[in-house]
């Protein structure tokens, strides 16, 4: 997508103005963490462009939500503060939330699913939110919401279609240029929009000739869509949780469709690809969504080489164990780890043949299941899974090779 493909929308920037996100920025300065701003030496190598990392997983919740959900609560009058506030929510908006509504004194709800995760109402609940779980879906939990927002007399706040939320959200891209101000291209993680229309509309104002490149999960192209008059499909179990957004928000659409200059999709492989890079590179966990940035400069380098790239990683919060899973998938994607399938003769030395291919090669053996019964092979067949463990994808296709030469039919199990 060009700055051409998208049709200007009249008043859009009315909605937001730079002029909202500076008073932001004044509202809730100090009571969040003003995130370092570094250039990554060892990425920008690996890009050909020069990345600049914005660490929005250092905030107390570990993700820039407390920015948003604290300029619209700093908002409220007397009244509301004293009912309180109420969202719907099963990520980084209710803990923001949560934890600013407790500092503040403002009491705080969240409705979510019953199918939420029970680490996320604990991290909600430990941050001082009272979580109500209703419905079976989001949306059925939203609609619970705004029936107790009418019923108990609450202020709803928006996870993201809400200008003033969004204009917390768009302090991001302010730190940002006034600690780098020669920024060329922002990649912005898109969900409901809110981030990116706050700081599409600041970096706007601040670097007029800034390019600003939305990034959103291939399985969820709901805001791509929109803008680009497509209709690919969306849904499904993405990384992304964070940006995988089902109905992208009126306003920050209006607001997207007139500041920004290219819209791009990267698939689950890149997205678990940069979240491994980050952590292996610059030593930080980030969640998918917060990898989406840096995945769209390696999926698109044409749009980034050359240039000062400003990505930023929204948030951290992620499950250890799915860490792990993508952490070793990405081992078998680069070769460093591999499972191959053999077809053996069942009768004693067999599998000691194959270990000393592998001891020749020095490839580490890290685990051995046989199988006997459930096989196509004659009875005398034996199917061995030998998990094992390479330098590199060279050292593992020299094995294969190897392996094949001494007569052994060996394949290797792919990924998705």
């Amino acid at each position: 997508m060009t700055g051409t493909a998208l049709k200007p929308a009249a008043g859009a920037q009315a909605l937001l103005t730079a002029d909202d996100v500076r008073a932001a920025a004044g509202r809730i300065a100090g009571a969040v963490v003003r995130t370092p701003t570094l250039k990554s030496q060892t990425l920008s190598a690996i890009t050909g462009a020069e990345i600049f990392v914005k660490f929005e997983n250092h905030q107390f919740t570990a993700a820039y939500k407390e920015r948003g959900a604290l300029n619209a609560m700093l908002q409220l009058d007397e009244e509301q503060c004293r009912r309180g506030v109420i969202a719907a929510s099963a990520g980084n908006h209710s803990q923001g939330l949560s934890y600013h509504g407790t500092r503040l004194g403002i009491p705080v709800t969240i409705v979510m699913p019953r199918t939420t995760p029970v680490v996320k109402v604990m991290q909600t609940e430990a941050v001082g939110g009272t979580v109500v779980l209703e419905g079976e879906s989001f949306d059925e939990a939203s609609a619970h919401a705004r029936k107790l927002e009418i019923e108990l007399g609450l202020t709803f706040v928006h996870p993201f279609d809400d200008p003033q939320v969004a204009a917390g959200q768009g302090t991001v891209a302010l730190e940002m240029l006034e600690d780098v101000p020669d920024l060329d291209v922002l990649a912005i993680p898109v969900g409901g929009g809110g981030l990116a229309s706050g700081m599409s509309v600041i970096a706007r104002e601040m670097r007029p000739d800034i390019k600003l490149i939305g990034v959103e999960a291939e399985l969820y192209p709901s805001m791509f869509n929109l803008l680009k008059h497509e209709d690919r499909a969306v849904g499904g179990d993405t990384l992304a949780e964070g940006i995988a957004v089902f109905q992208p928000g009126k306003f920050t659409s209006a607001v997207l469709r007139d500041t920004l200059d290219d819209f791009v999709l990267v698939s689950e492989h890149q997205i678990e690809g940069a979240l491994a890079l980050l952590l292996q590179i610059e030593k930080t966990v980030v969640e998918g969504a917060g990898a989406a940035g840096l995945a769209a400069v390696l999926a698109y380098p044409e749009l980034f080489r050359g240039r000062k790239v400003g990505i930023v990683l929204s948030g951290g919060n992620i499950d250890t164990r799915l860490l792990a899973n993508v952490l070793l998938r990405d081992l078998a994607r680069s070769g460093r780890l591999a499972r191959l399938r053999l077809v053996l003769q069942d009768r004693p030395g067999s599998l000691l043949r194959v270990a000393k291919v592998f001891y020749s090669y020095n490839v580490n053996i890290i685990e051995i299941v046989h199988q006997r019964v459930f096989t196509h092979l004659p009875a005398k067949g034996l199917a061995t899974e030998i998990e094992c463990e390479a330098r590199d994808s060279e050292q593992l296709n020299a094995l294969v090779d190897a392996l094949r030469a001494e007569g052994f039919e060996v394949s290797v199990m792919e990924l998705n």
